[in-house]
């Protein structure tokens, strides 16, 4: 009998194989491949036959003692393949421990998962308590529910009760977070809540327990997985409940390799699989505010915080009247402010999204700013480590650099990172203890032993990156200083403004929640910025209500798609004869929209009275409104002649501003 076999690997087809015994659907099987053996699993269409090749038909060699995947996996599985653009067998190799199944373990494995623990109750109140009913509401077929609270307004106590309903009959419950530094705290608060261990599944787990719980899904030996976003493609033999966590979180996003979103596939395996999924969130994305008003989704709201908390008060610091100290990043008032905090015996938080102690690294002498040679991105330093490092590719390289004249670089650091913070920081502080809270310091071992502290109020002082938004409990944190707001208000991506409003809606959650009085202090130079006045403003609809008609308006997402084209070549000029005058096209189309773009955006601020404006970009392109090739190597970015040619003609012009 021939079966089709789908293998973990970058085929967009099954291989035929024989068997005289009888296999069903989503079984799976080791089978021969060249000089190797293979899991793979029995598919639900054989490959195309091809009239020019005769291949020798191959037998399976083993049917392994695993539950067979289900259809509906296998079918969303097939869908994921064609929505995202790659082979049925790389979508394969997501749901398979690389290119092995775990077969059925002995049950002491598993006993970790049952053991029963001391629970904690939770007493719902009348606003929680309406939102639970309204997500068990519609439990036995697909539907996304999304639950929006204020930030410490209990909205995951909510989503557990909804979860706690659906193991009572049975089934398994997946929950998505953004961060894997959320993992350790969130697994406290479920055992609390559930009396039991959760499965938690992320890169940073060791392959033994990888293979205990995918072998425990697959036989329904455990309950619960939380994880990060590979684990939405877990064997799950009877999966009941999805919840994404922060749902708007950029984490979700998937940008190398096999590139997805995971809330989007989450949102999808549900449909396939038909069963519910809940999105969380204090603000909703876009798209996902947009699909409640389209009655696409169901929707929940918690208004009030936990216990009739007060939401932090606002106060902003006019860098304009408190300037800054020299290479200094923290002002004299912003500093007489948080005294009067940590006087009171209330934890502080420094805010700067950026890590590392600079981002922004170049020599003296040649003027060459360090970039990332795959990205072409500035390099951060990390004083720590002594390294220069990429933040979108992890490339690394040390600081001992020789200068194109032939001498040993001369390196000025330009801007301020959070290494560089805490320096000033603990200069100024040298009685309190303090920490950097990011990524860099977070993803290790001792960071619960670092998050115990911060709990106990051990640790007076944190300086962290955007990571300490995303779910954390600090009961005594009461004071919030946000460096940045300047900076990342500002940019190009047209999601900033939302991005902006998520972050900083989430930072101030992070304060006041045990109840006492909080405040969130924002330096800046521009006292006036919608940026800050949206983040002030409780509800989050508002913006999102404006932001949607600002999308329409220019037909932007979610009322329009994008799409990416990414041609590569290490041979340039072979890349520009293959592709033909498609790549010149591009390459024209895409400069001279640019350009257009530019010169509309410098009309504008010619015309505003708040600005002077120097017009540097006529200087750079060529008869044609295209950037000069004498000036930029892509012809979107200055290369080293361009920026010398612009540090020319800037220099005067800010030597003589008082």
């Amino acid at each position: 009998m021939k079966i089709p076999v789908l293998l973990p690997n970058i085929f967009d087809h099954p291989f035929t194989y024989e068997t005289d015994k009888k296999v069903e659907l989503g079984q799976y099987v080791v089978v021969p491949f060249g000089k190797t053996d293979v899991v793979g699993v029995v598919w639900d269409q054989f490959e195309e036959e091809n009239s020019n090749k005769k291949f020798k038909i191959k037998k399976i060699k083993k049917i392994l003692d695993i539950n067979k995947l289900n259809e509906n996996t296998i079918k969303f599985l097939n869908w994921f393949s064609e929505y995202n653009l790659v082979p049925k067998g790389m979508a394969l190799k997501l749901h398979l421990l690389s290119s092995e199944a775990i077969e059925n373990l002995e049950e002491k494995e598993y006993l970790k998962f049952n053991e029963k623990l001391e629970i904690q109750k939770y007493e719902l109140s009348k606003e929680q308590d309406d939102a639970f009913k309204d997500l068990v509401k519609r439990d036995e077929a697909y539907r996304t529910h999304v639950l929006q609270g204020t930030t410490g307004s209990g909205k995951t106590i909510v989503y557990f009760n909804a979860i706690k309903k659906k193991i009572e009959k049975g089934f398994q419950s997946l929950i998505l977070l953004p961060e894997i530094g959320l993992t350790n705290e969130f697994e406290k608060k479920f055992i609390d809540f559930f009396g039991f261990k959760p499965a938690i599944w992320h890169s940073s787990i060791t392959k033994k327990n990888k293979k205990i719980i995918w072998s425990g899904l697959a036989s329904n030996k455990i309950k619960v997985v939380i994880g990060a976003r590979s684990a939405l493609f877990l064997p799950f033999k009877n999966l009941g409940l999805i919840t994404v966590d922060e749902e708007h979180d950029q984490s979700y996003k998937q940008d190398e390799g096999v590139i997805y979103n995971a809330r989007d596939m989450a949102i999808s395996r549900a449909m396939f699989e038909k069963i519910p999924i809940n999105l969380v969130s204090a603000v909703p994305s876009v798209e996902t505010y947009n699909n409640i008003k389209l009655n696409k989704y169901e929707y929940s709201r918690i208004l009030k915080r936990h216990n009739d908390a007060n939401l932090p008060e606002h106060e902003i610091i006019d860098l304009k009247k408190y300037s800054l100290e020299k290479q200094k990043w923290i002002s004299p008032k912003t500093l007489e402010k948080v005294k009067s905090h940590l006087d009171k015996g209330d934890q502080v938080l420094f805010f700067l999204n950026r890590r590392g102690f600079s981002p922004f690294v170049l020599c003296k002498k040649c003027i060459n700013v360090f970039s990332c040679p795959n990205c072409s991105i500035n390099l951060v330093f990390h004083k720590k480590n002594n390294q220069l490092l990429c933040h979108y590719c992890g490339y690394k390289t040390g600081t001992d650099r020789n200068c194109v004249e032939g001498n040993k670089c001369e390196l000025a650091f330009s801007g301020p990172g959070v290494e560089k913070i805490h320096e000033e920081v603990k200069s100024i502080y040298p009685n309190y203890k303090s920490v950097i809270f990011s990524s860099d310091t977070m993803n290790k071992k001792s960071s619960v032993k670092i998050l115990n502290e911060i709990i106990e109020n051990k640790i007076n002082i944190l300086i962290g990156t955007q990571m300490v938004s995303k779910g954390f409990h600090f009961p005594n944190l009461n004071c919030i200083v946000v460096l940045d707001i300047d900076l990342t208000s500002q940019g190009h991506d047209l999601r900033a403004a939302e991005k902006n409003l998520q972050l900083y809606h989430q930072l101030s959650g992070r304060a006041g929640r045990a109840g006492k009085p909080a405040k969130v202090y924002f330096q800046t130079y521009n006292i006036n910025s919608d940026v800050i006045s949206q983040i002030t403003d409780q509800d989050p609809f508002l913006f999102l209500e404006k932001e949607l008609v600002l999308r329409k308006n220019y037909s932007l997402p979610p009322y329009e798609r994008f799409i990416g084209l990414i041609i590569t070549s290490p041979d340039q000029d072979k890349l520009k004869k293959d592709t033909g005058n498609g790549y010149y096209w591009l390459e024209s189309d895409f400069e001279i929209n640019i350009n257009e773009h530019i010169l509309k955006t410098n009309e504008f601020l010619r015309n505003n009275d708040t600005y002077q404006v120097i017009d540097l970009h006529p200087l750079f392109i060529d008869k044609n409104s295209i950037m000069n090739e004498k000036y930029s190597t892509d012809g979107i970015h200055l290369n080293k002649l361009g920026y010398q040619k612009w540090i020319d003609i800037i220099n005067p012009v800010l030597s003589n501003i008082k």
